[in-house]
């Protein structure tokens, strides 16, 4: 569900923070220049109108050529040839001068919308690109302490509130800017005691206009809240529909969400009774100030102060001014909520990643791998957990072509071991070593595109089978990924498929089986041919068919690299080169299969028992 941005106040930093970002105009700044004299153009030209309707007014009333205007008692408008008195035109005149108006003003207008919007799309697009490349060079801890629809929301409503922002609100307020100061040179052109009149009343107005908006607001905000906190108890119960109806919970669920929605339904009303009180509010106060206006116009035509084309004038353009001042309330608002939403993408841009290559460049041979891995003496504990240490003093040495397979309890540090060997963590002590070479010696792309990762939780992208496959070699040919899906195993169930190899798998994966998966996992591992190969259980939630399969295909990718396996079931690494126990972050035990079946009282025995015992 989309989330609304978070408003900011609004300050020096947090201006400061907006203008970092108009850094992305500076490509298109001539376009957006040019976009703001249009919205310029376009407030003048929109001006005009009032004042040709005023005129054809007066000249059909016959007056226009007998008032002077209140604030050209000296002549000067006269002596240019703008003051009333100078400016009787025909009806055709007039009109024909509106039809012309409207024609520059259309031209205007789509010109400042079609620039404007231009501008923003691209900057928009560049930014976009920018927050996307800075998260995906995020390290792994940033991941662990963002939510992943946090980050989408980043992504989404913050930046498309930025690109609102550039390409309708900014345009907005400027025109607003323009229109307000035309407007009230217009008004006090044509009469200053009206003027004062019409400005006595408008302050009042706008001030309880934005009383009643920033209330409204909060209850629209909070019946949102409600709305998407009802959403929730939908999308849990059906993700868990289950566990409702094994547990006979329906009538508890049904509770929970009728008292939900039933919240939502008070806040609307009290929000109801708001909006009518304020849009009531609205309409008295702006015919009753039109009125009134009226009143005062039509007695200074009495006594010859003004014509009746003038006062139209004045009240058009009186309304234009009120207009924009409702306006600002909005777009303060907006204003807001686009430094919250800056704030949010400054703090990602601003953020230190991981020294990454976001190219597609092929492997260094000064840092090819032969698969030599060691760690000496490493302790580690997760940033996020520091008063828990994870691996305490952990040596270990895997030669080239290896076999090693790490076994223990629940939270003995496995998985660890594996994050460590990836570089997601850096250890807090100690050395990880390839090759004989420090691991920071290595480009951490460098490094990883020489590994492969097979967890046990397969997460496969929403596209074709090829599209999964080929993930481990993006310019792998067509006969490459059949032949990585050969050694997988996978090749004889992608042809039962109708679309074969454009099959798409859905989100996750999700029209394949966990063997399938398994198995296009694998082809994507073998297609990739690295020289480390890192395997977290990948046979523990399958079935005994698809067992069998998936660990031929694991058989196959083992050969001639380095692998280090996790193992639960121990069935499984029988023939490892090396098993490592662990226990509580400490290595207890290392040896062959045979070698710690003959230890006494040892751990990793005393686990193979209980598992023998449990299949027996």
């Amino acid at each position: 569900m989309k989330t609304e941005p978070t408003k900011a106040k609004i300050n020096r930093e947090t201006l400061g923070e907006a203008l970092h970002l108009f850094s992305y105009l500076k490509p298109y700044r001539w376009k957006f220049i040019l976009g703001l004299i249009f919205i310029a153009l376009s407030a003048f030209s929109t001006s005009i109108f009032p004042f040709l309707i005023g005129k054809m007014i007066d000249a059909a009333s016959q007056t226009a050529n007998v008032v002077i205007s209140p604030l050209d008692n000296q002549g000067f408008l006269n002596n240019l040839g703008l003051g009333e008195n100078q400016i009787s035109w025909s009806l055709n005149t007039i009109i024909l001068l509106i039809f012309i108006q409207l024609a520059v003003q259309m031209v205007f207008s789509f010109m400042r919308v079609y620039l404007l919007t231009e501008v923003g799309e691209k900057s928009l697009a560049d930014m976009r690109g920018d927050v996307y490349k800075k998260l995906l060079s995020m390290p792994m801890v940033f991941f662990t302490e963002k939510r992943v629809g946090e980050l989408s929301s980043r992504i989404s409503a913050d930046l498309s509130q930025i690109q609102d922002a550039l390409s309708f609100t900014l345009a907005e307020f400027l025109r607003g800017i323009f229109t307000l100061i035309i407007g009230l040179i217009f008004i006090f052109w044509i009469s200053a005691k009206l003027a004062f009149v019409m400005l006595a009343v408008v302050p009042v107005i706008a001030v309880l206009a934005v009383f009643f908006g920033v209330r409204i607001r909060k209850m629209s905000k909070k019946a949102q809240d409600q709305l998407a906190e009802s959403g929730t108890i939908v999308q849990e119960t059906f993700q868990g529909i289950s566990i409702v109806k094994s547990f006979t919970s329906e009538f508890f669920e049904i509770t929970r969400y009728t008292k939900s929605i039933y919240s939502v339904v008070d806040t609307a009303i009290r929000n109801a009774r708001f909006r009518g009180a304020f849009i009531s509010f609205m309409i008295f106060s702006v015919f009753g100030t039109i009125a009134f206006v009226m009143w005062v116009g039509a007695g200074m035509i009495q006594t010859g102060e003004l014509t009746i084309g003038l006062l139209t004038m004045f009240v058009i353009f009186s309304v234009f001014v009120g207009g924009t001042f409702a306006g600002f309330a909005d777009m303060f608002s907006q204003l807001q909520k686009t430094l919250g939403a800056t704030q949010s993408v400054r703090e990602i841009l601003r953020a230190k990643g991981e020294a990454v290559e976001l190219g597609n460049n092929p492997i260094d041979p000064a840092y090819r791998l032969n698969g030599r891995v060691q760690l000496e003496s490493v302790a580690f504990s997760y940033p996020s957990r520091k008063d828990v240490t994870v691996l305490r003093q952990v040596s270990l040495n895997a030669e080239a072509g290896e076999q090693i397979a790490l076994v223990g309890p629940s939270g003995a540090g496995k998985s660890t071991i594996a994050s460590l060997l990836l570089r997601f963590y850096e250890p807090d002590s100690g050395k990880l070593i390839f090759d004989g070479r420090d691991a920071a010696e290595f480009p951490l792309s460098q490094l990883r595109k020489q590994m492969a990762f097979v967890p046990q939780d397969i997460i496969l992208f929403g596209g074709s089978i090829r599209e999964n496959i080929a993930y481990g070699k993006f310019e792998a040919t067509e006969a490459e990924i059949i032949e990585a899906s050969k050694k997988a195993n996978a090749d004889e169930f992608i042809n039962r498929f109708p679309e074969k190899y454009n099959t798409i798998v859905g989100e996750r994966g999700i029209k394949l089986s966990g063997g399938q998966r398994q198995r296009i996992a694998i082809a994507r591992a073998i297609l990739k041919n690295p020289a480390i190969l890192i395997l977290d259980e990948a046979t523990s939630s399958l079935d005994s068919e698809s067992e069998q399969q998936v660990q031929e295909a694991l058989d196959n990718l083992m050969k001639n690299r380095t692998s280090f396996v996790i193992a639960h079931r121990l069935s499984t690494i029988r023939n490892a080169d090396k098993i490592i126990v662990l226990d509580k972050g400490t290595v207890i035990e290392s040896g062959t299969h045979e070698t710690l079946m003959n230890t006494d009282s040892g751990l990793y025995k005393r686990l193979s028992e209980l598992q023998f015992e449990v299949v027996e």
